[in-house]
């Protein structure tokens, strides 16, 4: 998708997804699974293709030290305002998700969002994305990312599935995959979108620490995971 051309027309649709309670509720859920057993500040977090920072602000809120990334100009001065408005610390960057680990911010994040941007990226820029987030990543990190349904869908994301997000992040295990919004509209209905959350979590060969015993954070529950099922 061209996000210049749609955010300079001023069509950004996607922002609405932060009052879709079906799918706003299923995503915090699992950004709450990263804040049990702690509190705030939670530690620092990645918005990967932030755009108005509607789910950066979001985690400021909450009490994560969030950093939002884009290379969209207006979709930066969109999240600025935002961002003012909301009256929370975020810190905003011009920069390529295919080149996190040239970014400059550092290598802590234990919590890295998408909400869009990896379904829409060629296999090699996601393989280059997945070594970014390698990069910038704690040892005890957890990635959320959205994608749609593979299929073609004219100038619309071309959308991944399991088996793209696990080539691109090797070593990185799914451990859920879950329903992204059970209560679709007719836009998403006609074009399948079927959303799914990925939520990966760095694989026990890649941990520096082995001794800690089985990931608590792993395990979960609920009627529309999908963990025991590639989509």
């Amino acid at each position: 998708m061209n996000y210049r051309l749609l955010y300079a027309m001023g069509f950004h649709p996607w922002e609405d997804l932060a009052e879709h309670r079906p799918y706003a509720d299923g995503l915090l859920r699992l950004v709450a699974r990263e804040e049990e057993g702690r509190r705030p500040p939670f530690g620092a977090a990645l918005d990967v293709g932030t755009g108005s920072a509607v789910w950066g602000v979001e985690l400021a809120r909450r009490g994560w030290d969030v950093t939002g990334i884009d290379i969209v100009e207006k979709a930066l001065n969109r999240a600025r305002e935002r961002v003012g408005k909301a009256g929370v610390e975020m810190r905003l960057m011009y920069g390529d998700v295919t080149k996190l680990g040239d970014a400059g911010f550092g290598s802590d994040f234990r919590l890295i969002l998408d909400t869009g941007t990896f379904h829409g990226l060629t296999d090699d820029q996601r393989a280059a994305m997945g070594s970014g987030v390698d990069a910038v990543a704690t040892t005890d990190a957890t990635v959320i990312i959205d994608c749609f349904a593979p299929r073609r869908r004219g100038p619309l994301p071309r959308g991944a599935s399991r088996a793209d997000v696990e080539r691109a992040f090797p070593g990185w295990d799914v451990t859920d995959v879950e329903v992204a919004d059970t209560e679709p509209d007719m836009i998403s209905k006609l074009f399948r979108f079927d959303e799914r959350f990925y939520r990966l979590r760095r694989n026990r060969a890649e941990r520096s620490d082995d001794s800690a015993g089985p990931d608590p954070a792993a395990v979960t529950s609920g009627p529309v995971s999908l963990r025991a099922s590639p989509s």
